[in-house]
């Protein structure tokens, strides 16, 4: 029998033996034996080699490579592809660009808002052609892409640009895109799949029209093999698809900014913690070329809402919890009447908290 698991209830790691993914905020922990790291790279390697790296491609990748980032995996499956690659992280342009340049790269693996901005910066701080660079591919991986993103680095570097489908709890890219494609085309059949968020069972195609949650099945790992992997990420399907589109929302009690999944439950329990919070919002938006992220939060008591103590206890809390970078906003109103938190996503990707509720 398949074993459902989402983010929430995936297992515990204190068994598990091997390397060991742990995601920043240490409630997701995924094994990794010998055998699991060749078959890893193994699939890495032809989803690369299918979005068009070759042996003649020199590649730089740009992804995180702590706790659960694909970075250092998809650098290693790239150096058995390519002629050469490197893992450089996604943080600093003007470093990134260094590390192009001096590596000689054709390809660049990165995010869709990291390509982005790195193409604002060569044009409004650098003062570089992005031709110079002289990039034949740019592979996008992690997030969910804004509209006409692949269409307007593709113009503006001259290059191919494909999207990969990376699992988001081992990291592994198992499938890959061109803008053109309607559909994601796995690099080994079984790969992926799609469910209702509310129903544990696969659908098949051709798919009928809905709400539809992608889901990994990762046969070739060593102890995930029997199991379906709800990964968050969902798609309104028009029906009569025969593939997994791209996703292009998420549901669930995870959010995804910056390439990380932030958890509801957890922000709620760090704030339950602090004396005064009656309420607070979660506001998501991508007005340039980066997610940004503000916690609005409600004070019970007037005295609170002038104490920039309360407000670092808040900024602390969620320092914390995640990686990603949360501005705290406290409303100038206090409120004793508490309401539940309440997540606004203007990038319009996260559909809801409860699967249940969801169709």
């Amino acid at each position: 029998m398949t074993s459902w698991i989402t983010r929430a209830n995936f297992p515990a790691g204190g068994a598990a033996r091997g390397l060991l993914l742990v995601s920043p905020e240490g409630d997701v922990v995924a094994p990794l034996s010998a055998a699991d790291r060749d078959a890893a790279r193994a699939l890495a390697a032809e989803t690369l080699r299918a979005a068009g790296i070759g042996e003649t491609d020199r590649v730089v990748v740009a992804l995180n490579d702590d706790g659960d980032g694909p970075g250092p995996l998809v650098a290693q499956a790239a150096a058995d592809v390519a002629r050469a690659a490197a893992s450089v992280g996604p943080r600093g342009r003007m470093r990134l660009h260094t590390a192009l340049e001096r590596v000689g790269a054709t390809a660049l693996v990165t995010t869709p808002t990291g390509a982005m901005d790195l193409l604002a910066r060569l044009h409004l701080e650098f003062l570089i052609d992005p031709l110079d660079l002289e990039l034949r591919h740019v592979l996008l991986v992690g997030e969910i892409p804004s509209p006409n993103t692949a269409a307007q680095l593709a113009a503006e570097f001259e290059a191919s640009v494909r999207e990969l489908y990376a699992d988001p709890f081992l990291g592994v890219p198992i499938a890959q895109r061109a803008p053109s494609d309607a559909v994601l085309t796995p690099v080994r059949e079984g790969l992926l799949g799609l469910a209702r968020p509310d129903k544990d069972a696969l659908l098949e195609a051709p798919y009928d029209a809905g709400l539809a949650e992608l889901v990994t099945t990762p046969a070739w790992h060593s102890t995930l093999g029997g199991t379906a992997l709800r990964t968050g990420q969902a798609v309104r399907l028009a029906g009569g698809e025969q593939g997994v589109p791209a996703p292009a929302h998420t549901v669930g009690e995870h959010v995804l900014v910056r390439g990380r999944w932030l958890s509801l439950p957890k922000i709620a329990a760090a704030l339950s913690r602090i004396d005064g919070v009656s309420r607070w919002e979660l506001r998501i938006t991508r007005e340039g070329t980066l997610d940004a992220a503000a916690l609005h939060v409600t004070f019970a008591r007037d005295t609170l809402v002038r104490n920039p103590m309360w407000k670092s206890r808040v900024a602390q809390a969620l320092y914390s919890l995640t990686p990603v970078s949360i501005e705290v906003v406290v409303e100038p109103e206090a409120s004793e009447e508490r309401r539940p938190p309440v997540v606004t996503d203007h990038r319009g990707h996260h559909l809801g908290r409860d699967r249940s509720e969801l169709s």
